[in-house]
């Protein structure tokens, strides 16, 4: 073969190696995630819950997370007991 054929062949392998790893494993898989945060969402708006987006040093988060973790609960059900335990000391 000629150098120049030898370098088409391998741009060609390059070409189907980069869509290879660039096709989805499934047609309309992601779909489903945006459903399930929409579904996510409005359960969260009928019991009442309002997203709230603080920052934390984050020797204060890893507490909270082995701390939740110790009480097999979730972080937002923790944050909440503590916030309404702190408010109720004021």
């Amino acid at each position: 073969m000629k150098r120049a054929d030898l370098e088409k062949s391998k741009g060609k392998k390059i070409d189907r190696q980069m869509n290879q790893s660039a096709t989805p494993g499934r047609f309309g898989q992601g779909a489903a995630v945006v459903a399930d945060r929409r579904e996510q969402r409005k359960r969260d708006q009928a019991l009442g819950l309002v997203p709230y987006a603080i920052k934390l040093e984050g020797d204060l988060v890893k507490q909270l997370h082995t701390l939740a973790q110790e009480r097999g609960t979730g972080l937002n059900e923790l944050t909440a007991e503590l916030l309404k335990k702190g408010l109720k000391a004021k």
